[in-house]
């Protein structure tokens, strides 16, 4: 296990390297300078070469991504162009909001999905297994920014329950103002989300009940739950922890659009205004911690997986 740790730790950090130079070049090759974010339309000559300097366009691509890999290994993202404010200390300030956001719905979607996928296994013959089944099929085809409409709709508008969107001015010092305004996007992510992680868990609870292994324990004596809880738990959970690594993923990078709906001033605002006024600085910060957290939540995915079933350890480890 040790030598695995090791092996996938060394693979994170190359991977994280190669995302570096991926998200460096590409923006390179969008066109335009980004020294035009600090210029007018009637910039002088000098004018251009001074803002070039400044933002550090005039130099080789390789002298700047390695002034660029510098500040990171020194875990600074830089100063934003525009307004000269440390990206580092904005993208934290961003993080407050957005990863409450995403690790809430996340939770809450997980309850959910376990709850529906696992009655629509058991129960599959009875009329709420089906009905169960059909809302995990329709919530995929549904799209979260118009679940979110619907939402603002009937508890903000309607009902007058709930803000429309929003977030308090002093951000935390308040959490039950704070969280009032993150429960409508709460909401909106978990259904989405639970309608596709419930056809996982329901698959995943489907094979285990037509296992052998099942039979033979219910065969000695034991009931379905209690077959379940000792031996269909640990085996179904491998497949869906792998699912579960992806949907956290997916949904911090997709909390661009759920801020949108409800103007949450989290990651994904930022990461729009970075590409409206070309802010380089502000772009790869968002980038880079957004592909940081991907990879260590694919990372504690694998860790998982191997905690829970020790047949990944041993081939891993090369004793089969």
């Amino acid at each position: 296990m040790v030598v695995y740790l090791l092996r996938r730790a060394a693979f994170l950090a190359v991977s994280l390297v190669v995302a570096m130079v991926v998200i460096f070049v590409l923006l390179r090759l969008l066109p335009g300078d980004p020294a035009n974010a600090l210029l007018s339309v009637d910039a002088t000559p000098d004018q251009i070469a001074a803002a070039r300097a400044q933002v550090g366009s005039d130099q080789p691509l390789v002298q700047q991504f390695a002034t660029w890999a510098a500040q990171l290994l020194r875990l600074d993202l830089g100063e934003s162009y525009i307004s000269s404010r440390s990206v580092g200390d904005e993208v934290a300030a961003r993080l407050a909001i957005t990863l409450p956001l995403t690790l809430l719905a996340f939770g809450l979607a997980l309850v959910v999905s376990l709850v529906v996928g696992i009655t629509a296994a058991v129960k599959a013959d009875r009329w709420y297994g089906i009905l169960l089944s059909g809302f995990a099929q329709l919530g995929v085809a549904v799209p979260v920014f118009w679940v979110g409409v619907i939402l603002v709709w009937i508890f903000a508008l309607q009902l007058g329950l709930l803000p429309s969107g929003g977030f308090p001015r002093h951000d935390w010092e308040d959490p039950a103002d704070a969280l009032r305004s993150l429960t409508l996007p709460v909401i909106t992510i978990a259904i989405v989300m639970s309608a596709s992680l419930s056809r996982y868990v329901r698959a995943a609870t489907l094979d285990v009940l037509g296992s052998d292994y099942l039979r033979t324990a219910r065969a000695g004596g034991a009931s379905r739950a209690e077959a379940l809880l000792r031996h269909g738990v640990r085996n179904g959970a491998v497949p869906v922890v792998a699912v579960l690594g992806i949907e956290l993923s997916t949904t911090l990078l997709g909390a661009v659009v759920v801020e949108s709906v409800f103007t949450l001033p989290g990651l994904g605002s930022m990461l729009l205004t970075g590409i409206e006024q070309h802010d380089f600085a502000n772009i790869q910060g968002v980038l880079v911690v957004s592909t940081l957290f991907v990879l260590l939540v694919g990372f504690a995915a694998d860790v998982v997986q191997r905690l829970i079933d020790p047949r990944l350890r041993t081939s891993v480890s090369g004793n089969r």
